[in-house]
């Protein structure tokens, strides 16, 4: 396998892996959490498995499959006074449209016909038709809770899906199954075929990337190359991936910023980071992202410890923001929600957030809450574990998009007894 360079094989695992990524939520999805073809899931409000979950929201789920002679229906309601959205995602996690009242301002709620490109179907003159590159898509809808959590959630359960005809579906791919501290090896490539096959990938410029994944797929037939490209998978790929989980993107205050989201282009290495870390992420135009697990100096946070992040009057995040904003902490690992007494998982403007004399908002990340700290300002942290934090900003203004405003340090206050 002398043409292919270590580089080339990292690479093509890594581009790869963005597409083993999904197709692992998906078995999972239909093998354990029940999901149906065309039907929809309206999940329990904080009823959410998957990585770095949006608590803010009601969120209903969907496997939308189609073909040349049948389309599936979305029913969406009236939605007044609050974020909402209905995003249609790929087989490799790429957002392909958001249903609201932004992108279809003449048609905001009503039936939305979801259609293989291409086929022939006729919509009704009351409905829009929306194209899909393949016969499979993943749906989230998202209604925001807001001040009023009952109403967004019948809101939520009028989100209706329903099939024209009878689709022909071809089984779940059955690829590597594994956890984020056990990544597949050279057998990924055993699944190459397989997982690109299945999913045509709507970027261009990938072309050469899938030659050199179906070319590596024949070179880990022989032991030889197979013992190559484990060694550089296990010495080179896995760990430049974990280390750019920090360095991707652009960074300020501790916080990092991915380079793109939910539209990834060329860039398949930030793809298969947020496939990992944020599965079924949004694009910039309805959200951005920030994480971090460092606080300012560049420490990794510490669940024992008590830190504050604090925001001048004239930088609060509402300021910038047309919606919402909110954060979250989740593990290291599977970036999961993490459990505490208080079963209280994020902050967010309906937090009975307390500001200072001066207008400046300071919020507390501790395993128990700070004296003096005004109980909506605090959000529990695991003692003895590392962690991680993600703030969402959803209706981003320019200044965020433009990369000028970003959120303030974290500032160590009291660092975890020994």
């Amino acid at each position: 396998m002398q043409p292919i360079s270590d580089q080339d094989i990292s690479d093509a695992y890594l581009y790869l892996l963005s597409r083993l990524l999904v197709l692992r939520q998906e078995q999972l999805d239909f093998n354990k959490e029940g999901f149906k073809w065309n039907e929809i899931a309206h999940r329990e409000v904080g009823g959410v498995a998957w990585a770095n979950p949006n608590l803010d929201v009601a969120y209903s789920e969907a496997w939308v499959a189609v073909d040349e002679s049948s389309c599936t229906v979305f029913s969406v309601p009236e939605i007044n006074g609050r974020y909402y959205t209905v995003q249609f995602l790929n087989g490799w996690g790429e957002t392909i449209v958001n249903i609201n009242e932004r992108n279809y301002p003449d048609h905001p709620s009503g039936d939305f016909w979801i259609c293989l490109k291409g086929a022939p179907t006729q919509v009704p003159a009351d409905a829009v038709r929306i194209d899909v590159p393949g016969k499979t898509a993943r749906v989230l809808a998202r209604v925001e809770l807001g001040a009023d959590p009952e109403q967004a959630i019948a809101l939520q359960h009028r989100i209706t899906v329903k099939p024209t005809g009878t689709p022909k579906i071809e089984p779940v791919p059955a690829t590597p199954v594994f956890t984020n501290d056990a990544f597949p090896g050279a057998e990924a490539f055993d699944a190459a075929t397989l997982a690109l096959d299945s999913e045509p990938d709507i970027n261009p410029g990938m072309a050469a990337l899938q030659a050199r994944v179906r070319a590596i797929a024949e070179a880990v037939k022989t032991p030889a190359d197979r013992e190559r490209v484990e060694k550089v998978i296990r010495e080179q790929a896995l760990p430049n991936f974990h280390k750019s989980f920090s360095t991707a993107g652009s960074n300020k205050n501790g916080w990092n910023r991915p380079a793109t989201i939910g539209k990834y282009g060329d860039d398949f290495k930030t793809r298969t980071l947020i496939n990992m870390a944020g599965i079924w992420a949004n694009s910039t135009d309805e959200v951005v992202y920030f994480k971090t697990d460092s606080d300012g100096s560049g420490a990794k946070l510490d669940g024992g410890n008590t830190y504050t992040l604090t925001f001048a009057k004239d930088e609060l995040p509402q300021a910038h923001v047309r919606y919402f904003w909110s954060v979250i902490a989740v593990d290291s690992n599977e970036f999961h929600v993490i459990p505490n007494d208080k079963d209280r998982f994020l902050i967010n403007r309906q937090s009975r957030l307390e500001y200072g004399e001066d207008g400046a908002l300071t919020l507390f990340f501790s395993p128990q809450k700070p004296e003096g700290a005004p109980d909506g300002n605090w959000l529990p942290t695991p003692k003895g574990q590392n962690y991680n934090l993600t703030f969402r900003a959803y209706g981003p203004d320019q200044a965020i998009l433009g990369g000028t405003w970003y959120p303030a340090p974290l500032i160590t206050t009291t660092e975890a007894a020994s």
